[in-house]
């Protein structure tokens, strides 16, 4: 899977939110078992992905340091968990649980770590989205900034191997949705609006944030994936 093809499975994950809204995991069928399904095939021989969308269609618990937790994605040698990939695809009131995303990440990622576990996350998100009320209007527009990267950027300098928060890699993945060319006002209308759209094209944010380092990819599965089969072809 390249990037373009990637940005059309997040584009469908997107379609498939749409239509059966954020408590519904049909979304997360879409995403997880694709990406699940292209490391199968660059892993090669020997290696089993479990994920919703491929196998037995659910997510594998790995035995962490401190819990138990059911993984994403979850790469198997022979029988045995030897990698877990978390992914998280953010499409509406981002900075109400933004901190939390992130601090979340980091505590999951240091529980299958601290188990000698090789652990990567995928965060995906619009560079423009939704903050609905509670009765569902639109109380604003939000966009992720360089503010909202620079926590990201931070993590791209650690050291893996003495930081064992931070992920063996991350992808942080920004796209741009389709500009709406009409005023909309609450989640019906926004549903609506980008539900008719026939061809609808979700691409690469052109939004700047620095130069990240090594820990963090920035708009590019390819290497995002290579990397990640690269690291576990030699465990």
């Amino acid at each position: 899977m390249d990037n373009q093809e990637f940005l059309m499975v997040v584009g469908n994950s997107f379609k498939k939110f749409l239509e059966t809204g954020s408590r519904s995991n049909e979304k997360l069928k879409i995403l997880h078992g694709a990406i699940a399904k292209d490391l199968k095939e660059r892993l090669g021989n020997g290696y089993w992905v479990q994920s919703l969308g491929v196998g037995s269609g659910k997510e594998m618990k790995i035995d962490g340091r401190y819990i138990d937790k059911a993984v994403d994605i979850t790469i198997l040698k022979g029988v045995k968990p030897i990698a877990g990939i978390g992914v998280k695809f953010v499409m509406q009131n981002y900075s109400q649980n933004s901190n939390n995303y992130f601090e979340n990440m980091l505590g999951e990622t240091a529980n299958i770590r601290c188990a000698n576990i090789p652990y990567f996350q995928i965060f995906i998100i619009p560079d423009k989205l939704p903050y609905y009320k509670n009765d569902g209007t639109i109380q604003k527009w939000e966009e992720f900034t360089a503010h909202n990267s620079a926590k990201y950027m931070t993590l791209s300098k650690d050291d893996i191997q003495t930081s064992i928060h931070t992920p063996t890699k991350t992808l942080l993945f920004v796209i741009h949705l389709p500009e709406i060319e009409e005023e909309i006002k609450d989640k019906n209308e926004y549903v609506s609006y980008y539900s008719e759209q026939e061809n609808m094209c979700v691409c690469e944010s052109q939004a700047e944030y620095g130069q990240f380092s090594s820990a963090v990819i920035y708009n590019d599965y390819e290497d995002f994936a290579e990397k990640v089969a690269h690291y576990i072809h030699f465990l």
